[in-house]
């Protein structure tokens, strides 16, 4: 007599937690969240307050470039450092120095005693700290969740950097009318000692993702480039990201600011396009965290096209509400590429060299954003609608030439 033939019922596939449920990473977003709507402050509060000192534009353009220049000199040194001592030691030494620094600036505020050189040397030391927090913080997360969980993880801590950045700044402009500019300083100052509690309870990443060797941080470096330099499809990715930054930084940071004032002389115009491309930054951020991208280089050719679409049109628009519009959909399609670059070079890499690679990205993004910025203002003064359009050609060029790199379409 044949056996019957019982049907196997296959278990269907556990489903993936989302890193929320995660009690650490849940407290890493708490900390870094607070801080950064405590950083509001800091960013209403110091462009006022040069003005309010200098009434000069090019003191706080300078300023700003006070900022800027250690962060990119200093990066690579900040992602070796996280290597070699650990993310989340490099993480609560700079919240700690920025707690001091600001501190002190809102002291000397309140005393009626600053003076400017103290607010160059306060941007300083801000960008030295940038330098080696930006790169321990994209090394830290991979420690806190799941591999799987890297996507999910990385869309909602962009997407709630993005809210502070929407939500913040007015509050934060109402705290200084109520209380004085010298407590837009102290709230800064406060909401570090936050980030600091949290990582002071979080645990160091597993002994493998932190370099047990003393060697010198130069050597270091080193092999971070050499790992980039011969993972062919990183190293192509990481030289698209720094084209498209540069591309994107210069036009946006200085044609927006001065298409409001030309175009629509409001202020308030200004406001609502910058409010635009924060809003959809955050809905391009929420989106990756439940898009499913399985060809990750075919959206880092797409992307640029869109954007480069949007930034020629930027110069012929004549409406706010299409003005507004197109920075949405900028900011969408940024959003959502942003997400992806991170938590793809995340699930990649090696964690012995996570702090490097990581600095490389961040170097991409922020390293040749001053000559973008110094390009952009020579061309604007030459003509508007032209710097849109050249910023363009030249995101389509690099589209085309990224899209006949093999290496580059095939990122999964």
């Amino acid at each position: 007599m044949a056996a019957a033939t019982i049907p196997v019922v296959e278990a269907p596939a556990a489903r993936l937690e989302h890193p929320l449920r995660n009690p650490n990473f849940r407290m890493l977003l708490t900390g870094g969240t607070i801080s950064l709507l405590g950083d509001q402050c800091y960013l209403v509060a110091l462009p006022w307050l040069v003005l309010q000192m200098t009434g000069s534009a090019v003191a706080m353009g300078t300023i700003l470039m006070v900022e800027a220049i250690p962060r990119a000199i200093l990066m690579l040194m900040g992602g070796a450092l996280s290597d070699r001592i650990s993310p989340r030691k490099i993480m609560m030494m700079t919240a700690t120095a920025r707690t001091v620094c600001v501190g002190a600036i809102g002291v000397l505020v309140w005393l009626h005693i600053l003076r400017l050189w103290e607010l160059y040397v306060l941007s300083f030391l801000f960008g030295v700290a940038d330098a080696f927090s930006f790169p321990a913080a994209q090394a830290f997360v991979p420690s806190l969740v799941k591999r799987e969980q890297l996507v999910a993880a990385n869309s909602v801590r962009q997407s709630t950097s993005q809210l502070t950045t929407i939500v913040g700044p007015a509050p934060a402009g109402l705290a200084i009318k109520a209380l004085g500019i010298a407590w837009a300083f102290f709230l800064d100052a406060i909401s570090f000692l936050f980030i600091i509690a949290a990582l002071w309870r979080l645990p160091d990443p597993p002994a493998p993702a932190v370099a047990a060797s003393k060697r010198a941080v130069l050597p270091l470096i080193l092999e971070g480039l050499t790992y980039v330099r011969k993972d062919v499809p990183l190293r192509s990715l990481l030289l698209l990201a720094a084209v498209i930054n540069f591309c994107i930084a210069g036009p946006v940071g200085v044609g927006l600011a001065y298409l409001a004032k030309t175009r629509f002389g409001s202020p308030a115009a200004y406001g609502i396009v910058v409010s635009a491309a924060a809003a959809g930054g955050l809905l391009g951020s929420l989106l990756a965290g439940v898009w499913r991208v399985r060809k990750r280089g075919m959206l880092m050719i797409s992307v640029p096209v869109v954007i480069g679409v949007c930034l020629g049109m930027l110069g012929w628009l004549t409406h706010l509400w299409m003005v507004a519009a197109v920075l949405l959909l900028m900011g969408a399609s940024a959003g959502v590429t942003n997400v992806h670059i991170a938590s793809w070079i995340q699930q990649r890499i090696e964690p012995a060299v996570r702090g490097r690679v990581m600095s490389v990205l961040m170097l991409s993004v922020f390293g040749l954003m001053p000559v973008s910025l110094a390009m952009a203002g020579v061309l604007v003064a030459w003509s508007l609608r032209w710097m849109f359009v050249l910023a363009s050609v030249l995101l389509l060029v690099i589209a085309a030439v990224a899209a006949v790199q093999k290496p580059v379409r095939q990122i999964a």
